[in-house]
């Protein structure tokens, strides 16, 4: 539809005009920044940085029913700077000029209702959101979108110049940077760090596909992300890790989907989400609290966090009852199916504090809880949300065994509804999936396959057959057909199939 199209009480809000004045407050001292620059800490105390809107009272000049009709009118238009995450432009990046807006086609992912079967299997309703449907094949695209617009709107500005985005990685991230990076050519470059041997071959390929220049480093991502931090700290570079506080603004539009596709109403509505760098949950605080604020939704769902056993210092800070005695300790991490989530040490540590303390204020009761699960758990329930029409990915298989923890352990009720963040594309971990079909996980990992899970392709070639075809060499006249004939009669056999 065309602006002229719409509802006249609708069309001086639908699009957006450059407004508001974000600046960047610390979490530590409490200093505020301004945004004309770069910044990843806080310059006077080193702490991590949030990016509040200094007018965001402007937008209670709106009523919330009327923000729901703007979006979802908005939602309507075919002008490319709205489609993605901008559709939030007041609640995102409202100081950036929707010419200077960078979509490349992320956002706006299905939520899938699981199956019958799979929704028993689970004990609750739940849906699966699929962010591996965004352009590198995962979430990742949400805070690129928002920190390459923002690195795009200085560069038009005149404010930076011949800009080298660097980043540390487990996979997605790289994948990620490096393709809008690569848009941006060639007023930005790309250089990601990853762990070495440490990233599935698929994802490995993206950064390389993208032109990005990639460097292995031995260790961990903890180990990567002090590198990426020091070339930060001494050389002009510009940060693409959660660590950059526009990819938390940007990462906050999958609160805001959520929401609309629920039609607003946040009652009985769980979120599940990986931990990892501790980056999407913060996002996910910060964007239902903004609704919440100003009154779009007026209920505070409940975010479950979830870590592996192999990576857990945030459940392990939370498994102190008492804030007073709470201590966070970085850890040495175990390999992990969920490689994204292989982090003992989030650089988003403080943003969760920070923001979990705020969300049960506001909620009146405690709304955000961590649980662990195992590895075992983590493929098991990846490969038995595929087997049930779905494309998660481990991360997605550890958010579901979350789901299933917290429902068993009282955290949430069986009336209540979840949306599984399943982070990115089941094919990037497709390596995973393998080790379990052939039963060669690493003893660390301490996963030992389901054979009620496990699948392998099965060659079929009856022995009595002397003629096969083979690539340049067909067969054809009565060989052809004995072959045919035999080959079929033989998969009948193995699915106990009988002749019509």
């Amino acid at each position: 539809m065309k602006p002229q199209d719409f509802p006249k009480e609708i069309r001086s809000y639908l699009i957006p005009e450059k407004a508001g004045r974000l600046a960047y407050h610390c979490l530590g001292c409490g200093t505020v920044h301004g945004i004309d620059k770069l910044l990843y800490t806080c310059p006077d105390c080193g702490q991590v940085l949030l990016i509040q809107d200094e007018q965001f009272d402007r937008l209670r000049q709106i009523p919330g029913p009327l923000w729901r009709r703007i979006f979802d009118y908005r939602r309507m238009l075919k002008i490319p700077a709205l489609k993605g995450i901008y559709l939030y432009h007041e609640f995102i990046g409202s100081v950036i000029p929707l010419s200077d807006i960078v979509y490349l086609g992320e956002g706006h992912t299905p939520i899938v209702s699981a199956n019958n079967t799979l929704q028993e299997l689970a004990g609750m309703a739940f849906f699966f959101k699929n962010d591996g449907q965004n352009p590198s094949a995962s979430f990742k695209d949400r805070g690129m979108a928002s920190a390459f617009s923002y690195i795009n709107y200085l560069i038009k500005s005149g404010k930076i110049k011949n800009v080298l985005a660097v980043c540390a990685s487990t996979g997605d991230t790289s994948a990620a940077a490096a393709l809008y990076a690569a848009y941006l050519k060639p007023h930005v470059k790309s250089a990601v760090l990853l762990p070495h041997k440490k990233v599935t071959p698929q994802q490995l390929s993206q950064p390389l596909g993208s032109g990005a220049r990639v460097f292995e480093i031995p260790g961990v991502f903890d180990d990567c992300m002090k590198v990426v931090e020091h070339l930060a700290e001494h050389y002009p570079v510009a940060l693409l890790n959660s660590k950059n506080a526009w990819r938390i603004l940007g990462q906050e539009s999958y609160s805001y989907e959520i929401a609309q596709d629920f039609e607003y109403d946040m009652a009985g509505k769980v979120i599940v989400v990986p931990i990892g760098n501790a980056g999407n949950i913060t996002a996910v605080m910060s964007g239902f609290l903004k609704f919440y604020d100003i009154g779009i939704i007026d209920v505070l769902p409940k975010i479950i966090g979830v870590q592996s056993a192999h990576a857990n210092p945030v459940y392990r800070y939370y498994m102190e009852p008492d804030p007073a005695k709470r201590r966070f300790v970085p850890m040495a991490v175990k390999p992990s199916v969920a490689q994204a989530a292989m982090i003992g040490n989030p650089v988003s540590m403080p943003r969760v504090i920070h923001l979990a303390e705020k969300y049960n204020q506001i909620a009146g009761e405690q709304r955000v809880f961590f649980v662990e699960v195992t590895e075992q758990e983590i493929m098991d329930w990846e490969l038995t949300a595929n087997h049930n029409g779905h494309i998660a990915c481990t991360h997605g298989g550890e958010s579901l065994a979350g789901l299933v923890r917290a429902r068993q352990t009282g955290l949430v009720d069986t009336d209540e509804t979840a949306v599984v963040d399943s982070t990115a594309h089941a094919l990037k971990f497709a390596g995973f999936q393998e080790m379990y079909f052939e039963n060669r996980f690493p003893d660390e990992f301490g996963i030992h396959p389901d054979p009620r899970l496990m699948n392998r392709p099965v060659y079929m070639r009856p022995d009595d057959l002397e003629k096969v075809p083979a690539p340049g060499n067909p067969i054809d006249g009565e060989d052809f057909e004995k072959f045919v004939r035999r080959v079929s009669e033989e998969i009948a056999r193995t699915l106990d199939l009988v002749a019509l």
